[in-house]
């Protein structure tokens, strides 16, 4: 008996992309068909249709084609872990006796973290295998929110707080509006929808004070949840839905 063909079928919209035209392999790597490796592979095989029309190497999708894959691919599984890095811990490329975040997190498969949480800083990172998040995280054009709480070294005054939330100039540039709440005398809440290299202890140093306590709390809707410190949780079900759709990777 002949076989029949399945298909997987994709229909190209503003919902999957933030831009289009974008190369076919990167467009199925997105959808999470396969690595864009395995994504020219499947088209050297002719596997892949646009419209109808079999895909070469380099073709782009724009918005409103039909995109079709031969076969039954699965969908890749990825993981995201929740970690409460410690203080003293280094987010990434440890040097000497310095220990990274790999030396202190064991896990099944092998992850990277999303982003960086400076060593004298603590709190919320995220680990993955999934390579499509980073830049949905990290690029300031998203407006992401990661929050924190701060301590700094002395009691702060109302226009502190006003400067910290309409902008401070850190070398050549200007922070962008961010959310702040006092918490008391000398504490605070920020959320951030960028993330300059130090940017919250720039900010307050540029203010005249300086961060005794710095613990990120949030990222989108991923939460710290009561964790002790060096501990780490996989984020799942509805949980992980709500965070991939946030991020337009649902």
């Amino acid at each position: 008996m002949q076989s029949k063909h399945v298909y997987i079928t994709f229909h190209a919209t503003l919902n999957d992309m933030d831009t289009f035209p974008i190369r076919i392999n990167k467009y199925l790597a997105h959808k999470g068909t396969s690595t864009r490796t395995g994504a020219d592979e499947l088209i050297r095989q002719g596997k892949v249709l646009i419209n109808g029309k079999q895909a070469k190497l380099g073709d782009y999708v724009r918005e409103g084609d039909d995109v079709h894959v031969v076969g039954n691919h699965r969908k890749k599984e990825y993981t995201y872990l929740a970690y409460n890095k410690p203080t003293g811990i280094v987010s990434t490329n440890p040097q000497g006796t310095e220990k990274g975040i790999t030396d202190t997190v064991s896990y099944t498969k092998k992850l990277f973290p999303v982003g960086r949480l400076d060593k004298d800083s603590h709190g919320l990172i995220l680990l993955t295998d999934d390579g499509r998040i980073t830049d949905r995280l990290l690029n300031p054009i998203y407006h992401h929110e990661k929050e924190y709480t701060v301590e700094v070294n002395r009691a702060f005054s109302p226009a502190f707080l006003k400067h910290m939330s309409e902008g401070v100039k850190i070398g050549d540039y200007i922070t962008k509006p961010a959310k702040v709440t006092r918490l008391n005398a000398t504490k605070f809440n920020i959320i951030l929808t960028e993330g300059k290299n130090r940017q919250i202890r720039r900010m307050t140093e540029a203010l005249g004070y300086t961060v005794i306590d710095l613990c990120r709390i949030r990222i989108q809707n991923i939460g710290l949840n009561k964790m002790h410190r060096g501990a780490y949780r996989e984020i799942t079900g509805t949980e992980k839905e709500v965070f991939l759709k946030s991020i337009g990777l649902s």
